[in-house]
């Protein structure tokens, strides 16, 4: 039994001393609700600290309880894709193209849990939805087919379902895999990575690399604050932003009225740099594929530190050009703090 089941086993026993002692339905029903309760309050709690937000939480029993998992099975056997064999209520889904047809109903009356996901599928149809994203693990390819010959088989459209596929993530220290956890013993939460490297350095890495592509998460890399961490070095950037606007503001440089000053090579890359920031944003919000917004937010701080090498900003000697860098130093610093925002990171103005 996990430490945390422990705990609130304790926590019951204080707030109802000798009273749900015997096996009953009442009894079962209760540590069910009260289970199912305290494990939804600790992901809505962990996924809080992440920064992931949910508008709405659907449960299965709510379905359930709504009718909507037997209205699901009512309407396949209608529309005349189910059939009985061997005792069990079976899905036609070789007539969508699947290898093999599915079973719905157990031989002992229990559902399969297909049938669950074919309802939860039908509600969002039915709440108006035009767009369904589902995320998968590598091991659940297969399933995709047969959830879209449910949507088909429901009168609904399969090409609203999109399936993203989700490759593993590997933890890694001082050059080798890590699998042990502190607080289950044979795996890592979400939590645990994040109280090791800081959520910032999590979500960064995490969106560094496409869904479906393998992530070795290099623990000793993630907490480096070094150039070669992506996280430390984008977010340094923002800061150094910062400090040079914050340096320049002791300076009485006149308005800017043009750009035309802005000339030089390591200028020029910048501010095409810049101009690329709408195109990424849309790639991303067609394709799902929040990898690019990080590679961009490496490029970016790339550019800038190169053209802050080559380029002297804060010149009050030449006032008229320091406007210019300090305006270019403005909209670099707006971007990359928007980028940032986008994958849900942090940009600090101080590190």
């Amino acid at each position: 039994m996990g430490e945390d089941v422990k705990v609130k086993a304790e926590e019951i026993a204080r707030e109802h001393p000798n009273v749900y002692l015997e096996p009953t339905k009442e009894t079962l029903d209760f540590f069910r609700k009260e289970g199912i309760a305290y494990e939804l309050d600790k992901i809505r709690h962990d996924l809080d600290r992440f920064r992931v937000h949910f508008d709405v939480w659907t449960s299965e029993q709510a379905l359930r309880d709504a009718g909507k998992v037997d209205t699901a099975l009512e309407i396949l056997e209608r529309n005349g894709y189910t059939y009985e064999q061997d005792g069990a209520l079976w899905f036609r889904t070789t007539d969508f193209g699947d290898d093999k047809d599915r079973v719905l109903r157990k031989q002992d009356g229990s559902l399969t849990y297909l049938v669950p996901d074919i309802a939860y599928h039908n509600d969002k149809c039915e709440r108006g939805f035009d767009k369904l994203v589902d995320f998968f693990g590598a091991d659940h390819h297969g399933y995709i087919p047969r959830l879209k010959a449910s949507m088909a088989a429901m009168g609904n459209d399969p090409d609203k379902l999109d399936v993203d596929i989700i490759q593993m993530v590997r933890l890694v220290r001082n050059g080798e895999e890590v699998k042990m956890s502190k607080r289950l013993g044979n795996a890592w939460t979400i939590m645990d990575l994040v109280d090791l490297v800081g959520v910032d350095a999590a979500r960064y890495i995490f969106s560094s690399r496409a869904l479906d592509s393998h992530l070795d998460f290099d623990l000793d890399l993630a907490v480096a604050q070094s150039n070669e961490n992506p996280v430390y070095y984008a977010q340094y950037a923002h800061a150094r932003i910062c400090s040079i606007l914050k340096a320049a503001q002791s300076e009485n440089y006149p308005t800017v009225q043009s750009y035309e000053g802005l000339v030089h090579e390591k200028e020029i890359d910048l501010l095409k740099t810049l101009a690329q920031y709408p195109n990424v944003i849309e790639q991303t919000a067609r394709t799902r594929q929040v990898h690019k917004i990080s590679h961009y937010i490496q490029n970016l701080a790339s550019k800038f530190h190169s053209f802050y090498s080559a380029c002297k900003v804060n010149d009050p000697s030449n006032p008229e050009l320091s406007a210019q860098r300090l305006g270019l130093l403005q909209a670099t610093r707006i971007v990359l703090a928007d980028a940032l925002s986008l994958i849900g990171v942090s940009a600090p103005e101080s590190m």
